[in-house]
């Protein structure tokens, strides 16, 4: 049966030879390779040493009977804070952020508080495949310490920001741009880089929750340190109608992060629901990332952001469970979700391009696409092991795993070549 460990595996060596059913994801383009059965061999370096079909006389037996592997799930959007109040449903977003998400937010001022939650978190990530994310962490510089503690000792992969907050939420939750940009700092030296998994992302809740002088202090970090940043964008019509108020020399919202420092290739911005075709456009020119999340746009009312708007000016994107708006942290849920968007919006997408979206793309999205969502040589060994049916077509296989609702949790999960959920692989380790 399978167990969730207490984290990476204990053993001397990461080589390993895996053989099974395989997904490939393309390096560039929204296609995925099938490998009907398939030999992967891991290096003691956590990397893949080789991919290759399995020869006829092959007596390795299946590593995960009735199960494919592929690359593990990407989470481009996701709140740690919010783990307990997946399925509040006291939306719209404002009316939501005041009644359910600020105050549980303001819990984790306590460290035992947050790293109780902590553990929940990433335990959630791991049992649903997901071996890398974008996270939110709440305005305490020691709830956010705890989260990096929490990742590194698990063994995911992650990039993270104390979530910066200076005004429009309640004084618990609010910290001066001074103090905040000094307890970044302290997070950036002491968690920036940490084992070549973790990493420190600078994160302005979104344009109302912040002056002008955090979102300009806010900018110039993330240029001074080379930092992914990553925040939120045109998600709600109301929250437009109140940014244009707050921000009166802005010609729309992707302005406000546009003439604070914070628009680049090194962006991501979660939602892009309303952008207008401008905007798109501008982003694009910029090189930005978009975190797509339309189960939480579904459940909060925002909208069906337009994926092909995206997609037809080559911008990156990822997709993102966004809990706890999101009501799951299986990125297989938000596949199926996206695809329901996807219709509403009238251009429709494949599960193929939806599930290279879970996984490559998202690598990409948060500037690791040399490292992540790849089945070749020289990639990392972050994989993702998943119950599905013998069914002879690739699309009939996509299908399976994108829209079955009750899918089972991933039965294996592996980051660097170390087992960090199920049982150890059959087969013999590579000597």
């Amino acid at each position: 049966m399978s167990t969730i460990t207490d984290g990476p595996a204990k053993t001397p060596s990461r080589a390993r030879v895996l053989r099974g059913r395989m997904l490939c994801p393309d390096p560039r383009q929204a296609k995925i390779e099938r490998i009907a059965d398939g030999l992967l061999t891991i290096g003691e370096d956590g990397r893949i040493a080789s991919i290759a079909p399995a020869p006829e006389d092959c007596t390795l037996p299946q590593s995960y009977p009735g199960a494919v592997i592929l690359p593990g799930f990407v989470d481009t959007h996701v709140h740690f804070p919010q783990t307990r109040v997946i399925g509040s449903a006291s939306g719209p977003l404002l009316r939501w952020l005041e009644r359910t998400v600020f105050p549980e937010e303001q819990r984790f001022h306590s460290v035992r508080y947050a790293a109780a939650v902590a553990w929940e978190f990433c335990e959630a990530m791991i049992r649903q495949g997901t071996t890398c994310a974008a996270i939110y962490a709440s305005s305490h510089e020691a709830a956010t310490d705890v989260l990096f503690q929490e990742l590194s000792r698990c063994g995911l992969r992650a990039l993270v920001g104390m979530t910066l907050m200076d005004r429009g939420a309640p004084p618990g939750l609010l910290v001066g741009a001074d103090e905040a940009i000094a307890g970044c700092e302290r997070l950036i030296a002491r968690w920036h880089g940490h084992d070549g998994r973790l990493g420190f992302c600078v994160t302005p809740r979104f344009a109302l929750s912040c002056t002008p002088e955090l979102l300009r202090a806010a900018g110039r970090l993330a240029e001074a340190h080379g930092l992914h940043v990553q925040t939120h964008l045109s998600e709600n019509t109301d929250e437009l109608l109140h940014t244009a108020t707050a921000f009166p020399a802005a010609r729309d919202y992707l302005e406000v992060y546009e003439s604070h420092g914070l628009s680049g290739p090194r962006s991501l911005f979660a939602h892009c629901v309303h952008l207008s075709d401008g905007e798109w456009d501008r982003l694009a020119a910029a090189g930005g990332a978009v975190a797509h999340c339309p189960d939480s746009n579904f459940f909060l009312g925002s909208g069906c952001m337009r994926l092909r708007a995206a997609t037809g000016r080559d911008i990156r994107v990822g997709l993102g469970t966004d809990v706890g708006a999101g009501r799951s942290f299986s990125l297989r849920q938000v596949v199926a979700s996206a695809y329901d968007a996807s219709l509403i919006a009238g251009a429709p997408a494949t599960a193929e391009e939806l599930l290279w979206l879970a996984t490559r793309g998202g690598a990409c999205a948060l500037g690791m696409a040399a490292e992540l969502g790849c089945l070749q040589p020289g990639y990392s060994a972050d994989l993702a092991v998943i119950d599905a049916p013998e069914i002879a077509a690739a699309d009939g296989l996509f299908d399976a795993l994108a829209f079955r609702r009750d899918a089972a949790p991933a039965r294996a999960v592996f980051v660097r070549g170390a087992l960090l959920r199920g049982a150890v692989a059959a087969g013999p380790e590579v000597v």
